[in-house]
């Protein structure tokens, strides 16, 4: 008797002692299931109360179920490594919510759903959800990042999307723990006064960067009048972004932005040599003209080792325009066609900037000449194989939409439009006259990098119908979301040297899917190998089991 209670009571002991410890191993081969140090790291800098709420509850086909269980693998991890964060699931779907008020209140927060494809039983339909998370830093009830949980990738099937999301976990709750929890320190000046565009326009792109850094207007005008000053206050800058400046540049601002780049300042450059707008084509039934735009910036980028060339780029492998085809009633009819001024380019995937990336969108871009010089160049975007450079001044015209000749564009393409340059940058103004003097004036400056893109409207953002402006790489016409933000914010983060993050977002998972085709094919055979053979191997388990015992003990005998 007292036997078997002791065994009782040892098991009951381990399996109390379990529950207050956990092991893992993670036999995987790309170690899906270990923190990486960086992360880590970011988690255990967490000293106060945080709350991630995920809006993940509830029951849901099985590619959201499987996304479901990773993000809560992964932030149980999370969870065991920093006691102060806590985790809540919530089904914003529940009865139990005002849903009307509750998605109101989400999209006016940026939390947007997301409708996935769903195959079941044959038949295809939409499902909504709100793969989103909320991380609270409880101390500061202002510092709250919304985190997108789901990649919808354009071109993907839905588990290759849920496969993307699954990569990305880790890098955007590390990302967001780390935003939330540290104040800001480097700062980033927007450069104004070359007719630059509304920054409604680009609120989308400055509003996600201003999360991680400081961001202030930095207006050139000033120049003209304090070039000294200017050039000492611009230096306090860790950042100077210029997005499509439409008047030419003075010698003495010219001035003042090579003296920030040899005293090593980082810049990104978002630039139009080409002046023409959709606007102006629908205004103009359907044409207008295309004609280059003198910055007075040539010769500066051309020290640096690169040239904006005057000419737009035409791909074969475009996004869509959203064009009236006719009236049927009173209703207008709308088709998209291929839009080939707006090419679709990937990422270069060997960068850490480009990697895991989706497809960005360029508008009315232009091609950029790599020149020979001590600078370092790698190309981050480039057209495709079937695109060309058209020279201007051109006409522009919407019925360029009919147009099939794929020769015209054979062995022309691939035409660098945003490159990375990295080295030691020689001054433009060195043995020559400068446009106002400076005791400080340096001709080489040390080790320095840029990033140029061939497109002013690169982190351009459509507004609704209210003039709120939607996310960056967002057309609203056709609702396809395209990957502008996420390459600029790889942009700006690789240049102020946060890189160690988005090595983490470069990190690859292979996930086993299903052949569809295959199981479809062999579905008979499937179906006997999952219910027939395991019941005959109970059968000859049963019949083996009988003949042993009957062999070791004889036929049993009725008495």
């Amino acid at each position: 008797m007292k036997k078997p209670i002791l065994i009782i009571l040892i098991l009951l002991a381990i399996n109390v002692l379990c529950s207050f410890l956990f092991v893992r191993l993670d036999l995987t081969k790309d170690k899906k299931y270990t923190l990486s140090e960086t992360t880590k790291n970011i988690i255990n800098e967490v000293k106060n109360d945080f709350t991630i709420e995920v809006y993940l509850e509830g029951n849901f086909p099985k590619e959201i179920k499987r996304l479901q269980i990773e993000t809560k693998q992964f932030l149980e991890d999370i969870k065991r490594q920093n006691s102060n964060i806590n985790i809540k699931f919530l089904n914003p779907m529940d009865k139990e919510f005002d849903t009307e008020t509750s998605h109101e209140n989400f999209e006016q927060s940026g939390i947007t759903p997301f409708y996935i494809s769903v195959f079941d039983k044959g038949k295809e339909s939409q499902e909504m959800i709100f793969p989103w998370a909320t991380v609270f830093n409880n101390k500061y009830k202002e510092k709250h990042l919304n985190v997108s949980l789901f990649k919808d990738k354009n071109g993907l099937s839905s588990e290759e999307k849920i496969i993307a999301s699954i990569q990305n976990l880790e890098f955007a709750f590390a990302n967001a723990i780390q935003i939330a929890n540290k104040d800001k320190q480097k700062k980033i000046a927007i450069l104004k006064g070359n007719k630059q565009p509304s920054d409604r326009l680009h609120a989308s792109f400055i509003t996600n960067a201003r999360e991680k850094y400081y961001i202030a207007p930095f207006t050139l005008d000033s120049v003209a009048n304090q070039p000294i000053k200017s050039i000492e206050l611009l230096k306090k800058y860790d950042l100077a972004i210029m997005i499509k400046p439409l008047e030419k540049f003075t010698d003495e601002e010219k001035q003042v932005l090579d003296q920030y780049i040899i005293n090593g300042g980082k810049t990104l450059w978002m630039l139009d040599q080409v002046q023409v707008e959709m606007d102006s084509i629908m205004a103009n039934n359907g044409r207008t003209l295309a004609y280059p735009i003198d910055l007075n910036l040539n010769d500066l980028f051309f020290k640096y080792g690169i040239r904006f060339n005057s000419d737009l780029v035409k791909d074969l492998d475009c996004a869509p325009i959203v064009l009236a085809t006719g009236n049927m009633g009173n209703n207008p009819q709308y088709q998209q066609f291929p839009w080939f001024f707006s090419p679709l380019i990937k990422p270069n995937p060997t960068t850490l900037i480009g990697k895991n990336l989706d497809f960005t969108k360029i508008d009315f871009g232009n091609s950029i000449d790599i020149l020979k010089n001590e600078t370092q160049k790698t190309v981050l975007l480039q057209s495709s194989v079937l695109s060309k450079s058209l020279g201007t001044p051109t006409e522009i015209a919407l019925d360029i939409v009919s147009e099939r000749d794929v020769e015209q564009y054979r062995n022309k393409g691939n035409l660098p439009m945003a490159v990375f340059v990295e080295g030691n940058f020689n001054s433009v103004f060195k043995n020559r006259v400068l446009p106002f003097e400076d005791k400080t004036f340096k001709e080489r400056g040390k080790n320095n990098q840029m990033i140029v893109i061939a497109d002013g409207d690169f982190s351009k953002n459509m507004l609704d119908k209210e003039g709120v402006p939607l996310e960056t790489g967002f057309d609203k016409w056709t609702n396809k979301l395209y990957g502008n933000k996420e390459f600029l914010t790889n942009c700006i983060d690789y240049l102020m040297g946060e890189t160690d993050l988005m090595k983490i977002k470069s990190k690859t998972i292979q996930l086993a899917l299903l052949d569809k085709e295959k199981v479809y094919a062999q579905h008979s055979y499937i179906q006997v190998l999952n219910i027939v053979f395991p019941m005959l191997l109970v059968t000859v388990f049963g019949i083996s089991f009988l003949y042993l015992k009957k062999r070791k003990y004889g036929t049993p005998k009725i008495i």
